[in-house]
């Protein structure tokens, strides 16, 4: 009888867009390989929903708190159902940036010079010297990254807004100019790094990461041999001081820039990584020569509970 693989999707984050074509795509992946396939929108009533469809494995493909953050992840625990990518702990971690930073240079990885404040702080005066961005501290997929620049005289007046989607705290960090550079850690293993080159946008934002034709992958990245291997290193001791399991995936900035001395900082660890069309880790994996399908099976095999 084929594995029966929940595929979780949509959930109610900023990012369930995301996360809804993640999950088609990885369930119709899914059903290629020959898993039998329960596409499941989830929503308050999931745990529920999950007790009485009983699958074998629950496939992540949420993205955003409540998916990313450890509370589905507890769910699966409390229901004993074995589950793919990081588990509770370390999900909560890698969600809280300003506590990810925490661990990871205490773990040896380089990492930008920041505050974590109430935005309406943040808002009122510059919390660095400019330039440096603001984001939410518990967010992803770029939503509220506001860069502020060298010449601007106010900090990030959107801070303000009564409609403000995105918390109330914010993470204020050293903008390091360069190179956008990724690595995906499969199992204990980190895969080729791949530079980001954003297609007429500013940086790697929302529009960039998921709109086709947004960025450009280049895999492996045309950077010397060291600073690929500072990054593979890094990625996979980010990886393991936060107790990540599965599949995660280290962003980085680069400074290649004449006089600069090529810095390397690490920016944060994404458990939950898209696995649409336009996705890093999929392309990732496949300039090693590891399918899609191939790459989701693995994860459906590596799936446990207590991760």
């Amino acid at each position: 009888m084929a594995t029966h693989v929940a595929v979780l999707m949509g959930g109610f984050s900023s990012e369930r867009a995301v996360s809804l074509a993640s999950g088609e795509a990885c369930a119709l992946a899914l059903e290629a390989e020959g898993f039998a396939v329960t596409r499941v929108d989830v929503d308050h009533a999931i745990a529920e929903r999950l007790a009485a469809l009983k699958p074998d494995v629950a496939f992540n493909a949420l993205h955003g708190p409540f998916g990313e953050d450890g509370t589905i992840q507890g769910i699966l625990e409390f229901l004993q159902i074995p589950y793919t990518h990081s588990g509770v702990l370390a999900s909560a971690l890698a969600m809280d940036k300003q506590r990810a930073k925490i661990v990871a240079s205490a773990a040896g990885v380089p990492v930008a010079e920041a505050r974590v404040m109430h935005r309406l702080e943040a808002a009122k005066a510059h919390a660095l010297t400019p330039p440096y961005v603001a984001k939410p501290v518990k967010e992803g997929s770029s939503f509220g990254v506001l860069i502020v620049k060298e010449d601007q005289l106010e900090p990030p007046q959107e801070l303000y807004r009564d409609d403000w989607p995105y918390g109330d705290i914010v993470m204020v960090e050293r903008f390091v100019p360069g190179r956008e550079l990724t690595c995906a850690v499969v199992g204990d293993e980190a895969l080729s790094v791949c530079e980001i080159i954003p297609e007429g946008h500013s940086f790697y934002d929302y529009d960039s990461k998921y709109v086709a034709g947004g960025s450009r992958h280049v895999i492996p990245a045309a950077i010397p041999s060291e600073v690929a291997d500072k990054v593979r290193a890094w990625s996979l001791a980010a990886h393991k001081a936060l107790g990540c399991r599965g599949v995660s995936r280290s962003d980085f900035r680069y400074d290649d820039r004449e006089g600069a001395g090529g810095e390397i900082v690490w920016l944060e660890v994404n458990t939950q990584p898209g696995m649409t069309p336009t996705s890093l880790v999929p392309d990732i994996a496949r300039a090693e020569g590891r399918s899609f399908g191939e790459l989701l099976s693995w994860m459906v095999g590596d799936a446990s509970c207590q991760r």
